[in-house]
């Protein structure tokens, strides 16, 4: 097991490395990076005395002009060519391309992740700011999701066929199929404000005067905060898992030691949670890694815009249409790097819940 791990963990190298090249590649070729960010939001202000500043509109893109420095950025005209080389520096365009590449991932193999280009913070301490929400609504999605599918996947399963199985999978089905997103909106209208009740509120997970707030009302302002974000996504969230669930314990059941157990006397229960549940859990149980990073990073954008989450997903949005790019590849860096980490997992686990799967034999 050792060289196993050991092999998985050398190949993250090249892999991490295959991402973040790419996409510093994709992105010398992207239109409106931070100079024109900047250069775009001085001249809309009418002034040129500033270098910092929030991002501006993503509208400025490259041009190839013959001319001065300025003018190969549109919008540049008019500028003076020393503030524009003043600009690339600060942002360390002075440097080819390479030299840059090779610059960031030096400092990112230390976590050195850099500072902001439009926020007075360190790229982790943003990071770390903004986490927390991300992490609140991974937990209990990926929570809320098992404790629904898992016993759901179990009855089914026991009720194969029946008229409980057919209708629990069309509600499955029907909820895997609205995007969360969408369904968020359709919350958010009914039930915040919109065109019908103003039953929860549409910003945050806590309110203003949380700090004032005794323990047990604080719990109560979480919830009441997180009730219609988390509906949104657990809808489709418990889909998958709740039909893998079923069609493992479907599997276990029709083989021969169940048969046997069943022989000797055992209740139905006893079979049922003594003997197929560990086996038909393995590959449930071992997803849970997966599961969860999934909801940490990709499963709450859409949720964190609609509903005004200050987490991962919006700091990543904003950072990409700002084009705050140590940001950008500060998240695209840690969020591969735990991918690759949690596959690993993933692995681990199946052989922690089942000895009988050996990865030294199997090729990586």
């Amino acid at each position: 097991m050792g060289a196993y791990i050991l092999r998985r963990i050398l190949l993250m190298i090249p892999t991490l490395f295959g991402i973040m090249a790419v996409s510093f590649a994709v992105i010398q070729f992207a239109p409106g990076g931070p100079v024109e960010q900047v250069i775009a939001r001085l001249t809309n202000q009418g002034g040129s005395d500033r270098l910092g500043g929030g991002g501006g509109d993503a509208g400025a893109t490259n041009v190839d002009v013959a001319g001065d420095v300025g003018s190969k950025y549109r919008g540049a005209q008019g500028l003076d060519p020393e503030f524009i080389a003043k600009l690339e520096k600060q942002f360390g365009f002075d440097k080819p391309p390479l030299e840059r590449f090779g610059m960031m991932l030096w400092n990112y193999i230390r976590f050195d992740f850099g500072d902001s280009y439009f926020r007075d913070i360190s790229v982790i301490e943003l990071i770390l700011e903004k986490m927390p929400v991300s992490i609140s609504i991974g937990l209990w999605i990926t929570l809320l999701s098992y404790l629904i599918s898992i016993p759901l996947g179990i009855r089914k399963a026991v009720k194969d066929g029946s008229a409980f199985d057919v209708w629990t999978s069309g509600v499955v089905i029907v909820g895997y199929a609205i995007p969360g997103f969408l369904f968020g909106i359709l919350l958010m209208v009914l039930f915040a404000g919109g065109s019908f009740y103003d039953w929860f509120p549409l910003r945050g997970i806590t309110s203003d005067n949380w700090d004032q707030l005794s323990w047990p009302a604080r719990i109560v302002d979480y919830f009441w905060h997180m009730a219609l974000p988390l509906t949104a996504l657990v809808l489709s969230a418990f889909a998958t898992t709740t039909l893998l669930t079923k069609n493992s314990f479907l599997e276990e059941i029709r083989k021969q030691y169940v048969v046997t157990a069943r022989a000797k006397g055992l209740s139905e229960r006893q079979v049922l949670y003594g003997h197929v549940f560990r086996n038909a859990m393995l590959i449930v149980v071992a997803g849970f890694p997966g599961a969860f990073i999934s909801a940490f990073f990709t499963g709450s954008l859409l949720i964190e815009n609609i509903f005004s989450l200050d987490g991962l997903g919006l700091l990543g949005f904003r950072s990409v249409v700002e084009r705050d790019y140590p940001v950008v590849f500060a998240n695209l860096y840690i969020f591969s790097l735990l991918g690759l980490i949690v596959g690993l997992l993933s692995d681990l686990i199946y052989t922690w819940v089942d000895p009988r799967i050996d990865f030294e034999r199997r090729d990586v």
